[in-house]
């Protein structure tokens, strides 16, 4: 069956509604940053550039990096952004955009996120690299798909118990990295946890301003979650939507977060930008090793 075009939008010059990009302005690698001037921080490494656009906050570029041919993507803040620009990455790929059908051959793309994030644990300090093992959906944006194929259902049913997780909240989806990426990008210099993904900054990461909280004990028992060894380690706005939508679409993601808070201490980089800058290179030179 043809896609509708109510369904899947093009532009007139035939590139996808939101990312404005048409197949072969991507790689296959691709990495995501949510600061459009980000973007430019990544690719000021590249050995040259062979495409760039801009559409709202979605701006990309394509180019190599020692020979490996990337696209760096900002998605913005927050799951509903991954959910614009994971659909529309694998519509260029999986989707004959002429046709409005499916491919008979799939295509996988190995997505990396570059992003920034606050430690929940005093023994991960500050200025540190983390990779997520897992991403703790807490927003429920996963929850419109079809998820249980996904589901680790052990260390959901262990969080919903721990935290007393109330029923009036989206169900608590815990969806694991790709193998693959992690193995290339893991090292002695990076830690590793569970990433807690909320839909928002202040009330859904329990800041308060002048609205009370639902569960205003929810951030410790989220600090003190221990099942097994995997205990969440950090909280941020996008990785359970990247991890989900990545495994429901058969490609691999791993999220890499450079830590410039520590909520847990009520301390914060001193030098945020140096972090989120080595923490480009390092992840550039693990992608091309």
């Amino acid at each position: 069956m043809n896609i509708q075009h109510s369904e899947l939008i093009l532009n007139p010059d035939g590139s996808i509604y939101h990312l404005n990009l048409r197949p072969e302005h991507i790689a296959t690698d691709i990495i995501f940053v949510g600061d459009q001037y980000r973007v430019d921080k990544v690719t000021q490494h590249f050995d040259s550039i062979e495409f760039t656009t801009q559409k709202r906050e979605f701006k990309t570029t394509t180019g190599t990096y020692k020979g490996k041919r990337l696209t760096v993507i900002s998605t913005g803040i927050g799951p509903d952004n991954i959910d614009i620009v994971l659909n529309e990455l694998d519509a260029l790929v999986n989707i004959d955009l002429e046709t409005r059908q499916v491919k008979e051959t799939h295509t996988q793309l190995n997505i990396t996120r570059i992003g920034t994030s606050g430690s929940l644990q005093a023994d991960i300090p500050v200025n540190s690299f983390l990779l997520s093992s897992h991403g703790l959906d807490l927003n429920g944006m996963l929850q419109s798909y079809q998820v249980e194929e996904i589901a680790n259902p052990e260390l959901e049913q262990a969080f919903i118990k721990h935290t007393d997780w109330s029923s009036k909240k989206s169900y608590p989806l815990v969806v694991a990295n790709g193998k693959t990426l992690e193995e290339k990008l893991l090292s002695d210099k990076v830690h590793k946890g569970i990433t807690a993904t909320a839909g928002g900054f202040y009330g859904p990461q329990g800041r308060v301003l002048r609205l009370g909280l639902q569960d205003a004990q929810l951030n410790a028992k989220i600090d003190s979650f221990n099942h097994n060894g995997n205990r969440i380690t950090n909280l941020e706005m996008e990785t359970s939507a990247i991890y989900g939508l990545s495994k429901l679409l058969g490609h691999n993601a791993a999220s890499m977060n450079a830590l410039i808070a520590n909520r847990a201490n009520g301390t914060f980089s001193e030098n945020p930008g140096k972090v989120v800058a080595d923490l480009i290179q390092y992840t550039l030179d693990k992608l091309v090793e």
